[in-house]
């Protein structure tokens, strides 16, 4: 089936969307668009799947735990996040979308 990564946005930009574009077992495939949004204070990611982002457009800054400085992403950066590393979203670009892809390893 085709399908666009940049077709059917969400409307509502108060709130992050995530869109599985593949679940299938062992692997899902996720589409997140994000508008400002960030991880709440005192929030922190700890997954039991490795994960792999790369940010085609806009811009993320995440906070990795054992890291002493912040993870800048720009279009074409991405970066691994194996299973039980915590870390948090900072910043997303607020005057545009940002779009991810999101790899999830089970």
């Amino acid at each position: 089936m085709l399908a666009n990564l940049f077709a059917s946005m969400p409307a509502d930009t108060s709130c992050e969307a995530f869109d599985d574009l593949l679940d299938m077992p062992g692997l899902r495939i996720e589409r997140i668009v994000s508008h400002g949004q960030k991880s709440p204070p005192g929030f922190w990611y700890e997954q039991d799947e490795d994960e792999w982002v790369i940010v085609l457009q806009g811009s993320a800054t995440l906070q990795v735990e054992g890291h002493d400085t912040a993870v800048v992403l720009a279009p074409g950066d991405h970066y691994w996040l194996p299973a039980g590393l915590r870390h948090r979203v900072d910043a997303t670009s607020p005057d545009s979308p940002t779009i991810w892809l999101a790899i999830h390893r089970r």
